[in-house]
């Protein structure tokens, strides 16, 4: 007999019970009961998020591919597969491994669609560096990523990572991975032809990971929490085997689909792939291979353990499957086999277990959720820039922000990544945009994750957009056009209108801006449920976004070259402070409206840097985000180790507060070097685009100078700076040990 206390507890509610019950016109099993709660569980059905995502643009410049598990587009003949995907609640219990097993699902992603994965990246939130655990989550999180990426042999090439209270009891970790194919060598998710078979290949199924997307990825995190369940364990030596033989059996023709068993385990892949097929699967439960005893039915098709696929595949060929599987070293097994009414049949021992249509399983409930503007925005958005007085040294607050670890270096990570293996990397992690060669061309693939969290606390709409914008700019900084975008929508929990109403203006934000840049949504994912008992953390919609070098030679990159050369803004400074690093770290404030944020303006900077790169003008391009002018030029000057090149900056023709001059973080700004034999042409460039254009200064020496109508605002060294900057983050976590 199944109890409100048994269905409650995995998740479903009493009105979704009841119309299991009316589908299956009979109460469900213990297995079919588990099975429907992961399926209609927000983590695997994207109840509350489906609909809104259907305005997502599915097309742009790019012809695009929209996968069942990840998406792409097509270069040529080349089909470049890319997705980023959540682990967050994982990782708050267990960081290491739940960073781990990130990696390792979204890399699943990409070779399931029969792509060979060549590059990784992330996007990660943590709370105050003040508290200790948030230094543990850190160093684990970390810890996590570089195990798993080192041995599976994917080079970590990116990411972003930033800290703020309201992460705390809840740290987020969005994986992304990047794949290329031939585009006729793709493969589908999808189970078809009466009488072929379904294989389970890989690891063995265990105990880790049940209840995973069902509870963990579904609720909020609650004081004194007891029912997180078990976080999957990874294996990146079995996965990388798990790579090749994937690979090679899709090689032989005789795969017909495949599908990686990720959130929900088997019930997602039997259900997903035979309601794609348009089929039914017959199924028997005893051949799973296990390694652990005494497994309930239920157990084995909700369990999450890793380096898992389920392969639909011609009659008659499982044994030559089954002879690659075992030259790697691991499982496949003959489980089942395709079958004509469109049913998922569950045998255990001649015994059914499970009787249920595929589709059923697979259409979970889709909710309109209630929204309403939060309260609190009326306090928050209202900033009297009067009151907030200057400081009377800018020396200071420049240190002080290249010392926040939301700014400072992030050397100390990507330090332990390896990002050179595979050898395909050509501009390394600590640039605007990390670049990959795209082998057999003379193209490269540049690659960025980007969200200002603060931005779309403040203004979720404008937030977003400007998260897309700056992702394209920082890929135009490296001579790359913007292509496609795959997100990653972290938000609080779904049922609570204000953060549903946050999440609406988001999704709302990425759509417009995507098509007005002409860039595709090719894949993405929600992670709900992001709060702690203090509250939700920021809305973080987290855009990866990858762009095309036509010329792996016209490469650039942030740092400054050469003594003497010219340094220009492009863009417009505005007076606005509004939730800006500055604002918050010296004044203690998150207040005010996002920046604002001209998309005409800001598309006609990034045609100016890109076509002045093409053409050979430019030496080095930055793009101005966190921490404004002064920072986005100190970073200039710091980020080649190996050659680190002062600034003379002394032509800043502003009419606004030098607070707001120096550390505003006014949009669809980029800094540029060039030599000045070269400034004619990138004026002329500028002006075709309708770009504001200003020489501010030149390069050279062994400071950092910045003056303003004669008045000397910054000087600074640039040992000074670089300790200052390149150690921060170190400092800050070796100061809790």
């Amino acid at each position: 007999m199944i109890t409100s206390e048994t269905y409650r507890s995995l998740g479903l509610t009493d009105k979704e019970y009841q119309k299991i019950l009316s589908l299956l016109k009979r109460e469900p099993t213990v297995t079919e009961l588990a099975m429907f709660a992961a399926e209609w569980s927000e983590h695997c059905g994207y109840v509350s998020s489906r609909n809104l995502l259907k305005i997502l643009p599915k097309t742009g410049k790019y012809k695009t591919l929209i996968g069942e598990d990840s998406g792409g587009i097509f270069v040529d003949d080349i089909a470049i597969i890319f997705k980023m995907e959540s682990h967050n609640h994982p990782s708050q219990v267990e960081p290491k491994q739940g960073a781990a097993t990130g990696v390792g699902g979204i890399i699943r992603d990409i070779f399931t669609a029969g792509a060979r994965p060549i590059a990784s990246l992330n996007s990660l939130r943590f709370g105050s560096l003040s508290e200790p655990y948030n230094k543990y989550l850190l160093q684990g999180v970390v810890d996590g990523i570089q195990f798993y990426g080192n041995c599976l042999g994917v080079p970590t090439i990116g990411g972003e990572i930033y800290f703020d209270e309201s992460y705390n009891g809840n740290c987020l970790v969005n994986a992304m991975s990047i794949g290329i194919a031939k585009k006729n060598e793709l493969a589908k998710a999808c189970a078809f032809g009466e009488g072929n078979s379904i294989m389970y290949v890989g690891a063995s199924t265990g105990r880790d990971g049940i209840g995973g997307c069902s509870v963990l990825a579904s609720h909020e995190f609650s004081e004194g929490d007891a029912k997180r369940p078990t976080v999957q364990i990874g294996d990146p030596f079995m996965e990388k085997c798990l790579i090749e033989a994937t690979l090679e059996i899709l090689s032989t023709g005789y795969v017909l689909g495949i599908k990686d068993m990720g959130a929900a385990g088997l019930t997602c892949a039997v259900s997903e792939m035979a309601s794609d097929g348009e089929s039914g699967i017959d199924m028997e439960l005893c051949n799973i291979p296990l390694r652990e005893k005494h497994m309930e039915p239920w157990e084995i098709m909700v369990s999450e353990s890793q380096a898992r696929m389920l392969v639909c595949v011609k009659a008659g060929k499982e044994k030559a499957i089954k002879n690659i599987f075992s030259k790697w070293d691991l499982n496949a097994v003959t489980i089942g086999k395709v079958i004509k009414d469109k049913m998922v049949r569950i045998w255990d021992n001649g015994k059914i277990l499970v009787e249920v249509k595929a589709d059923i399983l697979t259409k979970a409930p889709i909710y309109d959720m209630p929204y309403k503007k939060p309260e609190y925005m009326k306090k928050i958005n209202n900033l009297d820039i009067d009151v907030v007085h200057e400081p009377s040294d800018y020396n200071i607050v420049l240190l002080n922000l290249l010392k926040s670890p939301s700014i400072a270096s992030k050397e100390w990570v990507y330090e332990q990544y390896d990002h050179m293996i595979q050898l395909n990397t050509v501009v390394l992690p600590g640039s605007d945009a990390a670049v990959i060669r795209l082998k057999g061309t003379n193209k490269a693939i540049a690659a960025t994750t980007d969200c200002n969290s603060r931005y779309c606390y403040l203004n979720p709409y404008r937030g977003a957009q400007i998260a897309v914008a700056e992702a394209a700019r920082n890929l135009v900084c490296s001579g790359a056009e913007p292509a496609s975008v795959t997100d990653c929508l972290n938000f609080g929990n779904p049922k609570k209108p204000d953060r549903y109403w946050q999440f609406k203006n988001c999704v709302q934000g990425i759509t417009d801006a995507c098509e007005f840049f002409d860039v595709s949504v090719a894949s993405g994912n929600v992670s709900f449920y992001n709060e702690n008992p203090a509250g939700a953390v920021y809305p973080t919609p987290a855009i990866g976004m990858i762009g095309i070098i036509d010329d792996i030679n016209k490469v650039c990159t942030q740092y400054f070259k050469n003594e003497d050369d010219l340094i220009i803004l492009l863009g417009i400074s505005l007076e606005e402070l509004g939730g800006s690093e500055y604002l918050k770290l010296v004044h203690e404030l998150v207040r005010g409206d996002a920046p604002e944020l001209d998309l005409k303006m800001e598309r006609a900077v990034q045609l100016t840097t890109l076509e002045a790169i093409r053409d050979g003008l430019v030496n080095s391009a930055h793009d101005l985000s966190e921490g404004g002018l002064a920072v986005g030029l100190a970073e200039c000057c710091m980020s080649n180790k190996e050659k680190l090149i002062g600034a003379v900056v002394d032509n800043l023709n502003f009419d606004i507060r030098t607070d707001a001059l120096l550390f505003g973080e006014s949009q669809s700004r980029i800094i540029l070097s060039c030599a000045e034999k070269s400034l004619n042409q990138i004026k002329k460039i500028a002006k075709k685009h309708k770009t504001s254009l200003q020489v501010i200064g030149s390069t050279g020496g062994n400071r950092f100078i910045v003056s303003n109508n004669d008045n000397k605002l910054i000087d600074l060294s640039l040992e000074k700076l670089q300790d200052t900057w390149s150690n921060a983050l170190r400092r800050d976590i070796d100061s809790s040990n």
